[in-house]
């Protein structure tokens, strides 16, 4: 085992260490701000300038560390432009930190188009890590960790939405997601009808903040939960675990048609709403149930 000043009595080779000017791609806290590290600190203090996603969001925290260094706003509107300009600073001699409102610029967040083209000048990118609301969502969640996606935003619109989810109806992997609040209840009533009411799924709110909340279960059960509450506030990170497509499972699923058939005689309904029962008693979803009775047709 390493000793607690092992990487502390290391020699620094990397880009970080070499003098010259260079683009710092600096974490800074997602809700709590004392997650932050010394070594960002230090960068936010010595760099030339500060590209922000929202410079009033950012000067909250270089006034709260004490931090006086001038701010320029770098974000999706205005970084085509933007990223050019800082290219132009650095190759002149400065150095610059770009961070975003919280967490790793470049994370579903502006800075790819800027950290490119830097590359492409072959400017050093040095980066320096720190709080990530995807990653602490994660490693709380109680989800494996073993093997995971993440995947930025869900798409907002209900047809794309469904659609991506088809794609990890058998994942074997945790899925990691972002999700906007208004949209949430919408989404996890995809989740249902797309993954069934028994997938595993965390809610992670408001990760590091005053109202941080994890809420796990099956899919169905945080549904009604998310219903019952009415409005939810706060920024979300949805979190859905692989599948557990069980030998029981599948051999369930295999009866799908003789279940339809029985349902349709005995209620006298139509295919559509006998699908819609099969699907609940089976606890899979409405379309993940069609396609086992196309399978066996």
């Amino acid at each position: 085992m390493k000793s607690p000043n092992h990487a502390a009595n290391q020699p620094s080779n990397g880009s970080g260490s070499a003098p010259g000017p260079k683009l710092y791609l600096v974490a800074t806290p997602i809700g709590n701000l004392e997650d932050i590290t010394l070594r960002a600190l230090r960068v936010l203090k010595e760099v030339d300038l500060i590209a922000c996603e929202d410079t009033r969001q950012t000067q909250k925290l270089l006034s709260h560390y004490g931090v006086e260094k001038r701010t320029v706003s770098y974000h999706q509107h205005n970084e085509m432009t933007r990223a050019a300009e800082l290219i132009v600073d650095v190759e002149r001699g400065a150095s610059i930190a770009l961070v975003s409102d919280a967490g790793m610029p470049g994370i579903s967040d502006p800075g790819f188009r800027l950290i490119t083209l830097a590359i492409r000048h072959h400017v050093p990118v040095v980066p320096i890590p720190g709080a990530s609301a995807f990653l602490a969502a994660l490693v709380a969640s109680g989800l494996p960790t073993d093997s995971f996606r993440f995947s930025g935003f869900l798409p907002p619109r209900h047809g794309k939405r469904r659609e991506l989810l088809e794609n990890i109806l058998a994942s074997p992997r945790t899925q990691v997601f972002y999700e906007a609040p208004h949209r949430l209840i919408e989404t996890m009533e995809d989740v249902v009808e797309v993954l069934g009411l028994n997938r595993q799924v965390v809610i992670a709110r408001e990760v590091t903040k005053i109202h941080e909340e994890f809420l796990r279960g099956r899919a169905g059960e945080l549904l009604e939960k998310l219903k019952q509450r009415g409005e939810i506030k706060g920024e979300i990170t949805l979190l859905i675990g692989k599948s557990e497509d069980s030998i029981q499972t599948a051999a369930a699923k295999a009866g799908v048609r003789a279940r339809l058939k029985q349902i349709m005689t005995d209620e006298q309904v139509d295919q559509k709403a006998a699908l819609k029962k099969v699907a609940k008693q089976l606890g899979i979803s409405k379309s993940e149930a069609y396609r086992e009775l196309q399978r066996s047709k």
